[in-house]
């Protein structure tokens, strides 16, 4: 972080001594890439299936897309209380995108019959897949294993609940410091347990106790699953971006400890390479 001063004051400084200047793209860039190398990787020790050796596996960003591996869906294969992970082009996708190092920038949930729950900007709301995967880039979809008629149903009814209620500004807004902070707990060679404690630690100190009358995208996610009485995490939900959603994912390394890890289902939409996303390993069939 101190590096990041020293370039904003270089930039700030630089021609004359008298007026100040406009950050320009170029540092911004520069701010970015300097955030980024700060950051951490995390890691986890497995075993390889072939001779039992220890082998070390990373967290991972890596894009199959429905082009190298991956598969594309329609709406129709979609099932209740399946995660939706997406992204735009716009600016504050590519925003999030870059504080979290990851292809996605927010979450939502599809509740069945067409219809799809999310927390924006103006609040919580429900609307149709079709609009949802108009206004998008790039939407992957993923699924709990052990998701049941009766999840669906808890969930459905606990979603629907809270359509209408208001966008969690404040938690969006805290996010960002965290987001760095949090980098250093995901350190290389950090055991899984020990990054557990240490991001909770920072959250707890810096995001406070979680509301239940206003959301973020992954907030309403993580708390929809809880309600339904199959967490992915016992984690706080205001720590959960839609990077960790993603980095649950079978055959990655998540950030905090899971319950399950998600199945890929497919792409309802493909995008550019920089922001297309599916799974570390094989599409689920």
């Amino acid at each position: 972080m101190a590096a990041l001063s020293r370039l904003v004051r270089s930039s700030n400084s630089s021609g004359s001594s008298h007026r100040p200047r406009r950050t320009g793209p170029a540092v911004l860039c520069a701010l970015i890439a300097a955030a980024a190398s700060t950051s951490g990787c995390a890691t986890r020790i497995g075993r390889d299936t072939d001779n039992g050796l220890p082998t070390l596996q990373v967290q991972s960003s890596s894009l199959l897309t429905p082009a190298n591996g991956g598969q594309s869906i329609g709406s129709q294969d979609l099932r209740p209380g399946d995660i939706i992970l997406s992204a735009t082009h716009g600016i504050n996708s590519l925003g999030i995108r870059a504080i979290t190092l990851s292809p996605v920038s927010h979450a939502a949930l599809y509740l069945g019959d067409d219809r799809i729950i999310e927390a924006v900007g103006s609040g919580v709301r429900t609307r149709s897949t079709a609009e949802f995967v108009a206004d998008e880039a790039t939407i992957v979809a993923f699924r709990h294993p052990g998701m049941t008629d009766d999840h669906a149903v808890a969930m459905r009814a606990f979603a629907q609940a809270q359509d209408g209620k208001k966008y969690n500004t404040a938690g969006i807004v805290l996010q960002a410091p965290f987001t760095l902070q949090r980098k250093y707990c995901e350190l290389p060679l950090v055991p899984g347990s020990v990054r557990d404690a240490c991001i909770r630690g920072i959250a707890a100190i810096q995001l406070g106790a979680a509301r239940n009358d206003r959301f973020f995208c992954s907030q309403l996610v993580l708390e929809t699953y809880r309600a339904a009485d199959l967490p992915l995490t016992d984690a706080s939900a205001l720590l959960i971006s839609p990077a960790d959603l993603l980095h649950m994912r079978e055959g990655d390394v998540p950030s905090v400890q899971i319950k399950q890890a998600l199945q890929y289902v497919g792409h309802l939409k493909g995008g550019h390479v920089s922001t297309d996303v599916a799974a570390t390993g094989q599409p689920a069939p």
